[in-house]
């Protein structure tokens, strides 16, 4: 099972939101590609990178910041946030991103996604953004008013096959991954999916690796490893050996 590092960017700068409201920042570094660079020392074997400000605005903003992280790390980058167009995610992944993330897009537009998925296969992942089992869009502002489960059985039938899962209630928050939604979203996609959300303990880690043949292959990990409570390395470990 993967680990994967979140790089949150906001006007240049590493942050991490509570609960994804953006008046609730803190700023823990002004050089996002050097926070890449630490990760990928520690061992991390890929890089999940949010553009807040293009969540909020619809498209990308944050590009150059993030071929600097292209070109400082040899591992993959995945993208997501404001990429809502074919156009969008052809410029992105001519930079050297591996995967563009579809939010809003994937509630707003599945035709998009379907031909996205025809035309890049694996490297269109679905970010699935839920409040109490109900999928958040705009930056997770609006209510998409679809639940869950529902939008990932959706995206299964349309050709995603990997989906990002994050429970918005426990993101930046240290509560705990809800190990219980996401294993029921694998199950009902019958697709790869990663956890995001809340992870703070190698215990978090083991109870998703029960589900790992349901489809549970990755979590991120974002304020844990930012604050220190949990060590990138023994988590990394703890991910791929148990």
């Amino acid at each position: 099972m993967l680990i994967l590092p979140a790089i949150d960017i906001r006007g240049g700068n590493c942050v991490r939101l509570f609960k994804g409201n953006f008046s609730k920042e803190t700023v823990f570094s002004d050089h996002p590609a050097k926070m890449a660079k630490k990760w990928m020392a520690m061992g991390a074997r890929y890089l999940h990178l949010v553009d807040l400000d293009g969540a909020l605005a619809g498209v990308s903003k944050n590009l150059p910041v993030i071929k600097e992280i292209v070109d400082t790390v040899n591992i993959p980058i995945e993208l997501g946030g404001g990429i809502r167009t074919i156009d969008n995610i052809e410029k992105i992944l001519s930079i050297g991103v591996k995967r563009v993330i579809l939010g809003s897009a994937a509630v707003k537009n599945t035709e998009l996604v379907r031909e996205a998925c025809k035309i890049y296969g694996d490297r269109i992942v679905v970010g699935i953004d839920a409040r109490d089992g109900v999928v958040a869009v705009e930056g997770w502002g609006i209510s998409g008013n679809i639940h869950a489960d529902e939008l990932a059985k959706k995206m299964a039938d349309v050709g995603v096959r990997c989906i990002i899962y994050t429970d918005i209630s426990r993101d930046g928050t240290l509560l705990g991954i809800n190990v219980k939604a996401t294993a029921a979203l694998a199950k009902a996609s019958g697709i790869d999916v990663i956890a995001s959300g809340g992870l703070s303990t190698l215990e978090e880690i083991k109870e998703l690796k029960k589900h790992e043949e349901e489809g549970i292959v990755g979590v991120i990990a974002g304020k844990a490893i930012y604050t220190g409570a949990l060590d990138l390395k023994d988590a990394i470990k703890t991910a791929e050996d148990g």
